[in-house]
């Protein structure tokens, strides 16, 4: 019923969900691009329209009381970052620890234009041994899902070249600030 409402309340709003709900029961969900916290809405309705139970990472002061059982209800996962920890490894055990794992990932990291992504999107997925979803929300063709679905080969710049033209067309609420598809490594 859920699925049905989402679905409903997107067309409502002019938005087409793009994709089919992957079969597999683990995988990292890349979100691109995130320019807006609207982001968030359009792609939480097109999980739930999906019927995905979708996960993401925050920092673990927004777990407390009484913000925390609303995070927790929107699929949030705390994340220790007041000291150094390592991220990657924390959402590693994770995806070990669960029998179904879906873990959505902005990887510019922030709203702002970035000149390179964050790489822990694909060190999760490559240490977890799960594919990647390549979700997009695209404002100018109101299309929002999954555009694509591959396994990491461990080939960086070959799973990058994957990767880009999937976002290249996909136009930002806020095109602006639409971050580079790159990630620092590929300059090394």
């Amino acid at each position: 019923m859920i699925q049905v409402i989402a679905r409903l309340f997107l067309h409502m709003l002019g938005w087409q969900v793009i994709g089919m709900r992957p079969q597999e029961k683990k995988y990292v969900l890349v979100a691109a691009p995130h320019t807006s916290n609207w982001d968030f809405l359009y792609g939480y309705l097109a999980t739930l329209a999906m019927g995905i139970d979708v996960h993401f990472a925050a920092k673990d002061s927004l777990f407390k009381a009484p913000l925390g059982i609303f995070t927790r209800a929107l699929g949030g996962v705390p994340v220790i970052r007041n000291r150094r920890t390592n991220m990657v490894a924390q959402m590693i055990t994770m995806f070990e620890d669960r029998d179904a794992f879906v873990l959505a990932v902005p990887p510019a990291g922030s709203r702002k234009r970035t000149d390179h992504w964050k790489s822990g999107f694909y060190y999760i997925a490559l240490g977890a041994h799960v594919p990647i979803g390549l979700a997009i929300i695209d404002y100018k063709q109101k299309r929002v899902g999954i555009a694509h679905f591959f396994s990491p080969t461990g080939d960086l710049e070959s799973d990058m070249d994957v990767i880009r033209p999937v976002y290249t067309e996909t136009v930002a609420k806020f095109p602006a600030n639409k971050s580079v598809v790159r990630l620092r490594q590929e300059d090394e």
